[in-house]
């Protein structure tokens, strides 16, 4: 949603559960994009829970681990999310004089309006594909059994098995003496690079992390714990290390149909020195991530964090030169989640389809399109 769309903002906020506070000082640039004080969520959100008639105890709690950063990554985030769908279905029953099609559809849509993400294609595969074309004949048991086997379906074949292939393909482009480079912390990347490690593959792998998230620190973890050689650098360090890299591994919230990559910020900057650098870059997505949406930059559709996040360090309380900064009104704090990495940064994509160009990419949209259209 846009927004600068006056008539959609309101729309959208007779439709909100949850009562949220504008931030001040919003960068001009990003206006168009809803922003909220953070710490105004969570508090309200738990205070109310009784009122949110509207949304599944289930639904609920996974709200609240998004909100808290429990969940991360975008698999962890949809097997919750179908996980999450799964008990409300198990729980429902049909109002009178209602069709379980229509009324089901339109649960799951305040579900997804009370969650606020974006894992479109596993919605879709939920409402679109499956609820809508189920038989009216069917009984509201056969009907529950049903969708609970598929939605058990996608997270096995589209998110677990996907990522063993993508692991399997990946593992092939490890060599003994390679430089491995990634950033932040990738599920898929992670499996590669343990899988490598346990094959005996000898190699180093340098991690480069960012505020405020931080998310580099828990991969370093748990490959070191692996006993895998590793370096861990910042962001702006990326310059200085890349000469000793030899390829560069990366995850992806998304791919475009246009090629381009969708994922946590900081992912454009990496790709666009290895780039230059002459290292391959190699994007490592499931196929149930391509969206058929074409973006050529990522300011027009983005999701801005909290702006009070990037005023303080994690660990270290003795740094306060920042404390009370997001209550000067002459300062404005921007805090990006995502960024756009351009398709030709881009050496190979490997996904549960195989390994692609960029160029390719429609294909695979194409392609997983057909099949839950034929299969549904």
């Amino acid at each position: 949603m846009q927004f600068d769309d006056t008539t959609r903002v309101e729309k959208a906020k007779k439709r909100a559960v949850v009562k949220q506070t504008e931030v001040r000082n919003r960068v001009e640039l990003f206006r168009h994009l809803p922003q909220y004080e953070h710490k105004t969520k969570l508090p309200h959100l738990e205070m109310n829970f009784f009122d949110l008639n509207s949304v599944h105890p289930a639904v609920y709690k996974v709200g609240l681990r998004y909100l808290a950063g429990d969940i991360s990554g975008g698999n962890a985030r949809c097997i919750a999310m179908l996980q999450a769908f799964q008990e409300s279905i198990m729980d429902y029953s049909t109002p009178p004089e209602k069709a379980i099609n229509r009324d089901l559809t339109a649960k799951i849509n305040s579900y997804v309006s009370f969650l606020s993400i974006s894992m479109e294609n596993a919605i879709k595969f939920v409402k679109t594909h499956r609820i809508a074309n189920l038989p009216l004949t069917l009984s509201e048991s056969e009907v529950k059994s049903t969708l609970l086997s598929e939605i058990n379906y996608f997270i096995t074949e589209k998110i677990i098995l996907a990522d063993k292939v993508i692991v399997r393909h990946a593992v092939t482009k490890v060599n003994d003496g390679d430089v491995l480079l990634t950033y932040g912390s990738s599920s898929a990347v992670e499996m590669i690079l343990l899988h490598a490690h346990e094959l005996g593959k000898r190699f180093r792998v340098v991690i480069v992390d960012s505020r405020p998230k931080l998310e580099g620190r828990l991969l370093l973890r748990r490959l070191v714990g692996k006993g895998v050689t590793c370096t861990y650098v910042q962001i702006n360090a990326v310059p200085y290390i890349m000469h000793e890299v030899t390829r560069v591994f990366l995850g992806a919230s998304s791919v475009l149909a246009n090629g381009t990559v969708y994922s946590r910020v900081g992912t454009a900057c990496v790709a666009m020195v290895a780039n230059a650098c002459g290292v391959p870059v190699i994007v490592c997505c499931e196929a149930y991530k391509f969206h058929e949406r074409v973006q050529l930059d990522s300011i027009c559709c983005n999701e801005l964090g909290a702006p009070d996040v990037i005023s303080k360090v994690r660990g270290r309380a003795d740094v306060k030169d920042l404390k009370d900064v997001t209550d000067n009104e002459n300062l404005q704090l921007l805090n990006l989640t995502y960024d756009l990495t351009p398709w030709d940064y881009v050496s190979m994509i490997i996904t549960d389809y195989g390994m692609i160009p960029p160029t390719s990419v429609p294909v695979i949209v194409r392609e997983f399109r057909k099949e839950h259209i034929w299969s549904g």
